[in-house]
């Protein structure tokens, strides 16, 4: 094993473990938002019970975010991620165990605190791992693994919530990550020293998290990331729903038609990673803002669809753009932010992303129950929010320029 860390291969070993936990990350996420329908049948819920339900997850996901970024800057990346894919995929199971609203809701919460650390320790494993000009790409790599399960998920789903059931389904997805986690176990493995560190090179010095909420950067990305992600926990959590009570679809038709935007998105993810490294440092923030008006017109569109056939349309284009701004974002510190400090400024933005999955799922069912069942009000919102990201990206501080001056020099040296 000694002899695999030291090769130049090592570094894509790390990059398909990430991948393959954040498949199972997002494959549990996901499913919640499509075996919602039976659940709140069986459980007798309305609305806005619906609502706090897909939002649990995601405040104690948030909690985590900074202390399991400060963790693994602290004792590495390895340790991290094989507890917190352990312990998310016990809260699978119990999720399936479930009799409660209340129970449904602690266990969620449970679940996020559980899942919490994995994200901001696998951008440290990127960053410890691959030179700066190649992040974007390793990071798209392993964002396409929602895309990926936003294809897998409905279509998986669809089937076996009529066939075995959602307690079922829950009960096999946490064995599932049970033996993924005992997979990592035996080959995941991390260097004792920076893997790009060279003799020549300054040591890095530390940071603190007090330091890195200083740097105006960082305060951009988390509203950015916050809004961006409003969107995409909009339409992930409550689309399914729309679509079977608003568009008339049954549950496989559902299925099938939501997994057409997360195919496109597969690839227009994997190829934003790559355009990313490439884009010279500036205009890529710039091409974001104009994605994400776009955004906030497809979404209009969406609203206003007269066919399902626009509808699936519009809303693969706003995924697809959706992406390439998240890439952007979430990316962007992985270059900038010093590598002993790297996990604990993603989990900080990473925190303002599942703030707004928290708060979006639950404000949307709020807004449709006032409404008497309308989405209106709850498209004006996205809209919103696709609008408040193009301008925080529009009017970030110049300041940032000489970060990524000092970050092009960086990638062409290595």
């Amino acid at each position: 094993m000694s002899k695999i860390m030291h090769s130049k291969h090592f570094k894509y070993i790390v990059l398909t473990l990430l991948f393959l936990g954040w498949c199972l990350g997002n494959l549990d996420r996901f499913v919640i938002n499509y075996a919602i329908v039976g659940i709140t049948q069986d459980l007798g819920l309305g609305a806005s019970a619906q609502g706090i339900i897909l939002s649990s997850f995601f405040l104690g996901y948030a909690i985590m975010q900074i202390p399991g970024g400060a963790l693994a800057d602290r004792f590495g990346y390895r340790k991290v991620i094989l507890v917190s894919l352990f312990s998310w995929s016990v809260f699978t199971i119990l999720t399936g165990s479930a009799w409660s609203l209340f129970s449904l809701i602690f266990v969620r919460f449970l679940f996020g605190i559980g899942e919490g650390s994995f994200f901001p320790s696998g951008s440290k494993a990127i960053a410890t791992n691959f030179p700066i000009n190649q992040r974007s790409g390793a990071m798209s790599i392993m964002l396409s693994s929602a895309a990926i399960m936003g294809v897998i998920t409905p279509i998986l789903t669809g089937h076996a919530l009529v066939t075995i059931g959602w307690r079922n389904l829950f009960y096999i997805i946490g064995a599932v990550g049970i033996l993924i986690t005992a997979l990592m176990f035996f080959l995941l493995k991390e260097p004792a020293k920076p893997a790009l560190a060279t003799s020549g090179s300054a040591q890095q010095p530390k940071t603190s998290l007090k330091t890195v909420l200083k740097t105006p950067m960082i305060w951009n990305l988390f509203i950015s990331y916050f809004s961006i992600y409003a969107v995409n926990w909009g339409l992930q959590s409550w689309m399914p729903t729309y679509m079977v009570n608003v568009r008339g679809l049954d549950m496989t038709q559902m299925g099938l038609l939501a997994a057409i935007p997360a195919l496109v998105s597969i690839f227009t993810m994997i190829l934003s990673g790559y355009v990313l490294d490439r884009i010279p440092a500036g205009k890529d923030r710039m091409i974001a803002s104009v994605f994400g008006v776009l955004v906030a017109l497809f979404l209009y569109l969406m609203g206003s669809a007269g066919s399902i056939t626009t509808f699936i349309t519009y809303m693969t284009i706003v995924t697809a753009m959706a992406g390439f701004i998240s890439t952007l974002i979430i990316s962007k510190s992985l270059k900038t932010m010093p590598e002993s400090v790297v996990a604990t400024a993603n989990g900080f933005i990473n925190t303002g992303a599942q703030l707004a999955g928290f708060l979006t799922p639950m404000l949307i069912g709020f807004l449709v129950e006032a409404s008497g069942g309308s989405y209106a009000t709850a498209f004006i919102m996205l809209i919103a929010f696709a609008l408040i990201c193009s301008i925080t990206l529009m009017f970030s501080r110049r300041s940032n320029s000489g970060q990524d001056n000092t970050t092009e020099m960086q990638a062409k040296a290595v």
